[in-house]
This record gives structure tokens, C-alpha cells and sequence, in this order.
């Protein structure tokens, strides 16, 4: 019993033994290491675990969103961890996008019972085609006219009112909805991604698209203004059947890679989930959009009728000016001076019909415009407008097709008899000739420009004859100016018209 008592002793000595000797062993590692012995709040002090924490999502990742968005289609498997989600549609099909209230209890009362509005947009991921997306809007616009981006399919939606779809922007429809009822809305997109992409070889990859959801409140005056939630997802548009074949295609390829490959790449999903994003900038090209109010009826379309194409094409709302203030005559320059400033050059893209570019260079000089290259521009404005733009900044005169001189007979002979009474000689004479410079080569342009060189009104301009061989008068077709030389000489005289006031004209 006595030996049995201690080892409890023993057991208690040997251990305080070990703790000893394990500190001891550890005495000296501070000491190596820096001036004094390391504690854990210096370890978890260093760079390393500071990255690390910051990671880790906070409280406010971790909410709740008043909305949620579900399109009905597959993700792609081939999109890699930490990436965005991509999904696959075919051109005009109908793909439903279910709209939910994840609102808690109390939160949002003020649209309780009430209804929302929703904006849908197919905008470009691509930032430089964000740039430029009403040029490319108005491309495609030009490329498919009647047609439309994106569409409501009306007869499938459930809970949607007053859809609508303006005219002018093609890529955008918007509806009211109320949260609390099942709400579903199924859309079409027209185009696919392939339309937008520089070079058209076959082949190329297609760009991608967004489907983003703003979603409006009302505010006090009744307008839906007061922004609630965004969403979007990225996706790519293909030919009819396209979209399911390039989704097997795909899901062939994850098969043959190894496992450990798999690994870095995302499931495929039935659904795509819209994730949350900022709210679409309003586009401040359109003079009369109806975003987000619904208040305004002649700036509202219903879907039926918004597969028209109007004639009137948006232009950005700059504020013009009085141009007569910039001179006493009230004329200004044609051309582009690098003196001018960025309201003189807001103006002078405007005369020059460039309006869809003023948002892009608001506050660009005169000089900061002649400073860009031909490649800035294009890349820009893209290659049309581009060109186009270039030769106007840089003043380029486009020739006519046909140059003519003309001088009047009767001038001349006056001239030639005043000489003559003053006894110089005929040979002396210094005649005037006038350009006049055709584009059509019609008889009709010429008339007209004739009648301006001698101050009449064209209609007393009867005809016009050229003289021929042995003074033969022929009468001035179109196909005959078609074949006049480029910078012939005429000499004009002029008959009076026996029956009335108009003249005829002589070409010799």
C-alpha cells in the first residue's frame, strides 16, 4: 500500500522533470532568432496572416439580397474556380428568368403590396465595346433593320405588368411586378455574339453578353426611380441548336481531362444565378428615354410595337448653343482649330454629324482631337465613323466628279470692243472663267448652277444646247455631261426666249 502511494509521487516528479528540461531546450530560441522571445500576438502580427484575414468574408458578404434572379439555363462546365459563371443560349429562344423575394420579415415595407419595376438589359462585358455600344447598337440597327436585341415572350411570362419596349433602344425591355406574387418572365435574345466581333473570317470566337436586372421603386411623386437591386451573368449567344452543342462539346472535353484537372474547373449547373452588381448607368443618348419612370406615355412602347424601326436615331443630349454667338457674321470655321475649346469642338462634332460621339469626347480641345491618330480614332469610333471622322478633323475637300469653266459671251464681246475703241489690240484681253463643279452630272444640276452664276431663278432657264460641228445647237443630256472632259472650256451666250421670260443657254 505504501509502495502503491508513491507512485503518484514518481509520476509527479518525472513530469516536472520533462516540463524542465522541454523548457530549457526552448531558452535559447528567441534569443537566436532576435532580441527578445516571440509571443503569438507578434506571430499573428506578421504580413502573411494578415493577407489571410482578409480573406475571410465579413459579416456584410453574408446577407441576405432582397431579390434574386433564376435563369433556366445550364452553366458551362469549362469556366475554372473563382472565375464568373458562363452560360450558353440559341438565338431567339424563349429562356424564363424566375424573379424572387428574399426579402425578411419587416424589410422593405414600403413596396409591400406594391409593385416594382424591372429593367433587362443585353449589354457587352467587353469595356471597349462598353464604350462604344451605341455605334454598335446602331450597326447592328443598320445591319437587321425591324429587328430587335431582346424580346418579352408575353404569352409564357407569368405576373408581369405593362411590359414594355422602347423603339429606340434595342437591347432593353422593362415591366412592373409585384414581389409578393409568383412572378416569371421569359426573354429572347436576337443576336448572337458573333455579330460584334472586328474581323469575320468564320472561326472566331463570339463576345460575350450580360443580362442585367435593375430593379426600381417608386418614389414620392409616383415614379420609379429609387434603385432597390442589381444582378447580372455573363453569356454567349449562338445560332439556333449552337448553344446545346457547344454545351456538349464542352462537357466532352471535362470528361477527357485528368482528375486532378477537373478539380480547377466549376460544376455545370441547371441554373444560372444571377450574381449581385452595380446598377446600370442610364443611357444619356437617348433624348426621350422613359427610364425608369413610367409616367410619360409618348416615350413608352408596348412590346407589340417595338419591332419597328424609326427614322429618328438617337443622339446624345448635349446642350447646343447659339453658333451665330461665336462670330459677328454668325459663320464659323469648317474646319477644326486647335484653339477651339471643348464647348467650340461639342459644336463643331455636331455640324459635322458626329452627335453619337459628343459623350466620348466632352472635354476634348480643338487640339486634343487634331493630336489623334488615324488607329485612335477608328478604335474608337469604330472603322466607318472612324474614317470619316479622321478626314474631317484633318480637312480633307472631297474632289468633284467633273470640273467645267464657263465665261460669258456677251462680257467678252464688250471687252473686246472696248479694246478695240481704244486701239489696243484683241490679243490683250485678260477674260474671267468660272468654275462650276458637278457631283450628279445631271442637266438638272447644271441648270442650277448656271442660274446661280448669272443671279436667276433656274426656271428661266429653258434648255441649254452645246454647239456642234458646223454650229449645229445639241441639246444638253445627262449622257452628255457624263462624257464631257474634266475642266473643259465653255463659252456661254445667251438667247432670249421668244415666247417668254426664260433664256436659252449656248455652250461654244
Amino acid at each position: 500500500m505504501a509502495w502503491a502511494l508513491k507512485l503518484p509521487l514518481t509520476d509527479e516528479v518525472i513530469e516536472s522533470g520533462l516540463v524542465q528540461d522541454f523548457d530549457a531546450s526552448l531558452s535559447g530560441i528567441g534569443q537566436e532568432l532576435g532580441a527578445g522571445a516571440y509571443s503569438m500576438s507578434d506571430v499573428l502580427a506578421l504580413p502573411i496572416f494578415k493577407q489571410e484575414e482578409s480573406n475571410l468574408p465579413p459579416d456584410t458578404e453574408n446577407k441576405v439580397l432582397p431579390f434574386q434572379y433564376v435563369l433556366c439555363a445550364a452553366t458551362s462546365p469549362a469556366v475554372k474556380l473563382h472565375d464568373e459563371t458562363l452560360t450558353y443560349l440559341n438565338q431567339g429562344q424563349s429562356y424564363e428568368i424566375i424573379m424572387l423575394d428574399n426579402r425578411k420579415i419587416g424589410e422593405l415595407p414600403e413596396i409591400m403590396g406594391k409593385m416594382v419595376k424591372s429593367i433587362i438589359r443585353v449589354v457587352f462585358h467587353d469595356r471597349r465595346l462598353q464604350y462604344t455600344e451605341h455605334q454598335q447598337l446602331e450597326g447592328w440597327r443598320w445591319n437587321r433593320p425591324g429587328d430587335r436585341i431582346l424580346d418579352l415572350d408575353i404569352p409564357m411570362s407569368v405576373g408581369i405588368i405593362d411590359p414594355r419596349a422602347n423603339p429606340t433602344q434595342l437591347n432593353t425591355v422593362e415591366f412592373l411586378w409585384e414581389p409578393s406574387k409568383r412572378t416569371s418572365v421569359f426573354i429572347q435574345v436576337h443576336c448572337i455574339s458573333t455579330e460584334f466581333t472586328m474581323r469575320k473570317h468564320g472561326g472566331e470566337k463570339g463576345v460575350p453578353f450580360r443580362i442585367q436586372i435593375d430593379t426600381f421603386k417608386e418614389n414620392e411623386s409616383g415614379e420609379y426611380t429609387e434603385h432597390l437591386h442589381s444582378a447580372s451573368c455573363q453569356v454567349k449567344v449562338f445560332k439556333p441548336k449552337g448553344a446545346d452543342r457547344k454545351q456538349k462539346t464542352d462537357r466532352e472535353k471535362m470528361e477527357k481531362r485528368a482528375p486532378q484537372e477537373k478539380e480547377k474547373y466549376q460544376p455545370s449547373y441547371e441554373t444560372t444565378i444571377l450574381t449581385e452588381c452595380s446598377p446600370w448607368p442610364e443611357v444619356t443618348y437617348v433624348n426621350n428615354s422613359p427610364s425608369p419612370g413610367f409616367n410619360s406615355t409618348q416615350n413608352s412602347f408596348p412590346v407589340a410595337e417595338g419591332n419597328g424601326s424609326p427614322n429618328h436615331q438617337p443622339e446624345p443630349v448635349v446642350q447646343v448653343v447659339d453658333v451665330s454667338a461665336f462670330s459677328p457674321s454668325g459663320l464659323i470655321a469648317k474646319n477644326l482649330l486647335p484653339t477651339a475649346t471643348p464647348q467650340d469642338a461639342q459644336q463643331w462634332l455636331h455640324r459635322n454629324r458626329f452627335s453619337p460621339f459628343c459623350r466620348l469626347f466632352t472635354n476634348f480641345s480643338g487640339a486634343d482631337l487634331l493630336k489623334l491618330t488615324r488607329d485612335d480614332v477608328i478604335q474608337i469610333c469604330g472603322p466607318a465613323d472612324g474614317i470619316r471622322l479622321f478626314n474631317a478633323l484633318k480637312g480633307r475637300v472631297v474632289r468633284p466628279r467633273l470640273t467645267i469653266y464657263v465665261c460669258q459671251e456677251s462680257q467678252q464681246a464688250r471687252e473686246q470692243q472696248s479694246k478695240h475703241e481704244n486701239g489696243e489690240a484683241a490679243t490683250n484681253t485678260f477674260f474671267v472663267y468660272h468654275a462650276i463643279y458637278l457631283e450628279e452630272l445631271t442637266a438638272t444640276e447644271l441648270t442650277e448652277k448656271i442660274a446661280q452664276l448669272f443671279n436667276i431663278s433656274p426656271r428661266q432657264i429653258n434648255q441649254i444646247f452645246k454647239q456642234g460641228p458646223t454650229g449645229i445647237h445639241v441639246l444638253v443630256s445627262d449622257e452628255m455631261i457624263q462624257n464631257f472632259q474634266d475642266e473643259v472650256c465653255f463659252v456661254l451666250d445667251t438667247m432670249k426666249d421668244d415666247t417668254n421670260d426664260g433664256y436659252h443657254i449656248i455652250l461654244k
